[in-house]
């Protein structure tokens, strides 16, 4: 099963590709302590607002900062906040379709009702409304963005479940005396793991968005940790005199989902067993 996966996905050139990308641009943020070139907070008052040459190779910010060391740093935030609430979002989302999907009626009607009212709110404006109240520090931002978040998995999941339940394996679980917890966790959600790894997949992506725009409007993480959408706040007063401050910011998170999007596709595509017939 392994090996057929992996030569679907090898056929998707756009996953290949964005699997290096993610991986590289991860390693690069992780070691932003060792090959950045300067301090992400060194202020350095005769080099303000430089454009990009062989000194500081993405420019300069309003306070001579370099601004390829700060895209470094800023991306451990952004990226991390974007994997733990896709965790976190994912791992709730996974356990309420599973529940709902597995039990059925008043179980999964009261469920999926939950479902579609936290789905009826807005993500955004009740992220900034939860921000204005919250320490924003790296971990409660991604907690407040994975339990926002887990709605489109939970419905992805009790569609799967629903199926796997009536499976002969499943029955068999029953009939030798497991209980519904087990079979849960031992038989649907292990066979359920490809809808499970795509969704997670996407809300990477999705997290990395919600944060940008929550720090875009000063509503994310603090300085001076620079986040990336921190960077894009700091430079929308220079975006026409000084565009590097806010295109190579940009271009980082562009990059990052749309990898991390091509990701997902290739996934889904991997683990559908209808795409060898394709």
């Amino acid at each position: 099963m392994r090996a057929m996966v992996w030569r679907r996905l090898a056929r998707h050139r756009l996953a290949l590709a964005s699997v290096v990308v993610v991986i590289a641009i991860s390693l690069l943020c992780l070691a932003a302590p060792l090959i950045a070139p300067f301090d992400f907070d060194q202020i350095d008052l005769e080099r303000i607002r430089r454009p990009p040459s062989l000194d500081h190779w993405l420019g300069t910010d309003d306070l001579g900062r370099d601004l390829l060391t700060r895209i470094l740093y800023g991306g451990r935030v952004s990226i991390l906040i974007g994997l733990l609430a896709a965790f976190i979002g994912t791992g709730v989302g996974s356990a309420v379709g599973a529940v709902a999907g597995f039990y059925g009626g008043r179980v999964d009607d009261v469920l999926m009702r939950l479902t579609d009212v936290v789905y009826s709110v807005p993500t955004l404006p009740l992220l900034i409304v939860l921000a204005s109240y919250t320490q924003a520090g790296a971990a409660s931002m991604a907690v407040t963005i994975g339990v926002l978040s887990w709605m489109a998995i939970a419905r992805v999941v009790r569609g799967e479940v629903l199926k796997i339940r009536e499976m002969e394996y499943v029955e068999a679980a029953r009939g030798l005396g497991a209980t519904n917890a087990r079979i849960i966790v031992r038989h649907v959600l292990p066979n359920a793991v490809g809808p499970i790894v795509v969704g997670a997949t996407l809300a990477v992506g999705n997290a990395i968005i919600l944060e940008s725009s929550l720090s875009f409007l000063g509503l994310g993480v603090q300085p001076p940790t620079p986040p990336w959408g921190n960077m894009l706040m700091d430079a929308q007063a220079t975006m026409s005199s000084q565009p590097w401050l806010s295109i190579f910011p940009g271009l980082a998170i562009l990059v990052v989902v749309l990898a991390v999007n091509f990701l997902g596709d290739g996934l889904q595509d991997a683990l559908d067993p209808r795409a060898e017939s394709r």
